[in-house]
């Protein structure tokens, strides 16, 4: 089999089942095919970025069936040099290193398709952040994606990955010994601060940001959306990844009519 080589093809999913192509030219204000999220299918599994990089059977992703799949060659590269190399770039591809627009399960997919068959993975895939970004409702968008970042990065869920070592165990804090009546004077708190300085703190901490030209749909959709994903990992049944996706597509799903939105 090593002579003859392994096939390469790409498992393409669409995370919005169906929903981008209904809404999003009501929604962004142009035709967007799908929300893509990609897997290279080779040695029998499918290999792809999610919460780290993991490998799963081919038809055992938890992405479902494909919507497509597409042809990317034939690679001569052994299983095991193929699994070292994920290896090493595997401190690259973890939650915290994700990033919506520009690093992530896509991204990985073309470096890996690279590294199979010299060739990336179709540019449609590749350019639909940019699609995204480019739409009339853009920059209501960006600010709500790195607003989910930020929550990924935070999200302190343990991810499982395939090819990144086990962390070391972290043992248990022992216990302090009971400190003396004049070390516990030295260490008592310090006293809480009053309501009214916390309040003022709290102001200070939120200043509101300088006049936005899209009013209060900017603010309204944000909050829309991470209370979707706090509501949905909190569950404990979806990926970070995942719930993000789900929480963008129920956001889009009440907010069909843009103008309605805006308007509300």
């Amino acid at each position: 089999m090593a002579e003859e080589g392994y096939k390469v093809t790409l498992n393409v999913y669409d995370l919005s089942n169906g929903l981008a192509r209904q809404l999003s030219t009501s929604f962004l204000g142009k035709p967007i095919e799908a929300i893509w999220h990609t897997g290279v299918v080779v040695y029998g599994n499918e290999y792809y970025f999610g919460g780290g990089i993991q490998s799963s059977p081919v038809g055992t992703t938890p992405y479902g069936r494909p919507m497509r799949t597409v042809e990317l060659g034939v690679t001569h590269i052994p299983q095991e040099v193929f699994e070292d190399y994920l290896r090493d770039i595997a401190p690259r591809y973890t939650a915290e290193t994700y990033r919506l627009l520009t690093h992530n399960c896509n991204n990985f997919s073309n470096e890996v398709a690279q590294f199979l068959v010299g060739a990336g993975i179709p540019d449609y895939i590749l350019n639909l952040p940019n699609e995204v970004m480019s739409s009339p409702m853009g920059p209501l968008i960006m600010p709500m994606i790195q607003n989910l970042e930020a929550t990924l990065r935070s999200n302190t869920a343990p991810q499982t990955t395939q090819f990144v070592p086990t962390a070391a165990s972290v043992s248990a804090t022992p216990q302090p010994a009971a400190p003396s009546p004049a070390q516990a004077k030295r260490e008592a708190p310090a006293p809480a601060p009053s309501p009214a300085a916390e309040e003022k703190k709290a102001a200070k901490e939120t200043t509101a940001p300088a006049a936005d030209p899209l009013g209060s749909a900017r603010g309204k959709v944000q909050e829309e959306v991470m209370r979707e994903f706090a509501a949905i990992m909190a569950s404990g049944t979806l990926r970070a990844s995942e719930a993000a996706a789900l929480a963008m597509r129920r956001v889009m799903e009440r907010h069909g009519d843009g103008a309605t939105m805006q308007q509300s």
